[in-house]
């Protein structure tokens, strides 16, 4: 089962099946309306946590999207090329944007719980 952890900007970072995962909420992809194109970073960049590492368009914006953690990008997803429209259909599973490397594991303790994330208010965010 998979273990998601949430930035206050409306990423997460998964661990599914002992590799993370990351990408952006549901909340996030709903706010977004009709995401157009998936900037992906390339594979074996690496982020300081919030550095923007990828980029993604909709319909009604551009929007950044920011590194939760330090980590170093393995691999993409490259089905988002020709199916972008997948982040907002499925955002938390077959919409991840990433499969990383976390070099810094204790940040994911300064993250927000699934749980906790899932009743925020979060327009108030």
């Amino acid at each position: 089962m998979a273990k998601y952890w949430f930035t206050q900007t409306h990423e997460y970072i998964a661990e599914v099946d002992g590799e993370y995962r990351v990408g952006i909420s549901s909340f996030a992809a709903g706010e977004l309306g009709d995401i157009t194109f998936v900037e992906l970073p390339p594979a074996g960049a690496s982020f300081v946590q919030g550095e923007t590492m990828a980029t993604v368009e909709s319909v009604k914006a551009v929007s950044e999207v920011y590194a939760p953690v330090d980590l170093e990008v393995l691999r993409v997803n490259d089905a988002l090329a020709d199916a972008p429209e997948t982040v907002n259909t499925d955002p938390q599973g077959a919409g991840w944007f990433a499969v990383v490397k976390p070099t810094a594991l204790a940040q994911l303790e300064g993250l927000i719980p699934e749980a906790a994330y899932e009743a925020m208010d979060k327009e108030t965010h």
